[in-house]
């Protein structure tokens, strides 16, 4: 620990200077200023920031920004502020978290597994990497400790292994990287869209189109928290990123469609916020405007509890180049039981004629 009353210069360049002071009282939180010599044209505040200040990521600093725990030239900024020669950028820097996921004897589906790669049939119900290193219950968890090791963690070590994610209540294949080399390697084909997902799902109503096209731009819902939208002619201007799904009706049925869903990009929740653009939600996923059915619901007989309490979403197939051999393959998941369960009512009992 350095003595809270000096201010030690740890680096000087042409850029900036960097102070960092300990706080007494204050465990192993530190001060950290960084005084701008010349303008930083096209650098936002936060990745400089990842950058010039070492054991901190990104998202923490975006957070830290949001709490104005970093200010310049004394007031609250945005991540985005990009630094002018002269600015003083005063930063309080919480202590590393521990970024040791623990293992937990959770099941897991697996699929496929070699040296390098395993591949998942994730169950709903449960989210694919912790928030924090402390929160357990997990994919990451349970990959820990199926392999005994930890993973690797590219630039968040709350993600070992985690290529790309599914929702919470989305069922079905998952690639998880055993080492740094295959983790950047898929990464930069998911990067590239390279890789070919493909998704099943139940939606209300009747799809009336046998395929098409979705291309309508996604952005953070307006006041809704961990929800997106696609923004209307009216929205106020907001920050939208480009969003594609491609879909092909497999089955219809009165008042229900089987649909495969080819998504072009990885935005969160696109598929579903997709359909319900469209009109047509997924079966159960009351937060895009879906509702909850019973067996009775859809027979007119039988229990009246939910069939599903989620979106009736699978990641049914997936197909890449394997990141060390180079091999194509292809990956498929089983249809979750519930969502197969759904279909086999609604093929007896909605068949369309």
């Amino acid at each position: 620990m350095t003595d809270p009353d000096r201010a030690e210069i740890l680096s000087a360049d042409e850029e900036s200077e960097i102070e960092r002071q300990s706080l007494p009282d204050e465990g192993d939180v530190e001060r950290v200023v960084i005084r701008i010599r010349r303008r930083l044209p096209g650098r936002r505040l936060d990745k400089y920031l990842q950058n010039r200040v070492k054991h901190i990521s990104r998202t923490t600093i975006q957070r830290l920004i949001k709490q104005g725990a970093i200010t310049v030239n004394g007031k609250p900024t945005k991540a985005s502020y990009e630094p002018d020669a002269g600015d003083v950028i005063d930063l309080w820097v919480p202590p590393p978290e521990p970024t040791d996921i623990r293992g937990e004897d959770i099941p897991l589906d697996i699929l496929y597994e070699d040296d390098h790669l395993l591949a998942i049939n994730k169950q709903a119900g449960i989210i694919c990497h912790p928030a924090k290193p402390s929160q357990g219950g997990t994919i990451a968890n349970a990959v820990v400790h199926h392999l005994g090791r930890t993973l690797a963690t590219g630039d968040d070590p709350t993600r070992p292994g985690i290529i790309h994610r599914l929702d919470k209540n989305t069922t079905g294949v998952m690639l998880i990287a055993k080492c740094e080399e295959t983790l950047w390697r898929l990464s930069l084909q998911f990067e590239r869209r390279t890789v070919q997902k493909t998704y099943v799902g139940v939606v209300e109503g009747e799809v009336q189109l046998d395929q098409d096209i979705i291309d309508a731009p996604l952005a953070a819902h307006s006041t809704i928290k961990d929800r997106y939208m696609v923004p209307g002619k009216r929205t106020l201007p907001i920050v939208t990123k480009q969003a594609i799904t491609q879909y092909r009706v497999i089955e219809r049925f009165r008042g229900f469609t089987l649909v495969e869903l080819m998504p072009k990009t990885g935005r969160t929740h696109q598929l579903r916020v997709h359909m319900s653009y469209i009109g047509h939600p997924m079966m159960g996923d009351t937060t895009y405007g879906g509702h909850l059915f019973s067996e009775k619901d859809l027979t007119g007989s039988g229990p009246t509890e939910p069939l599903i309490d989620h979106q009736s979403l699978h990641a049914y197939r997936i197909k890449f180049v394997h990141p060390i051999t180079e091999k194509t393959m292809e990956l498929s998941a089983p249809i979750s039981g519930r969502i197969q369960h759904v279909v086999d009512l609604l093929r007896k009992h909605r068949k369309t004629t």
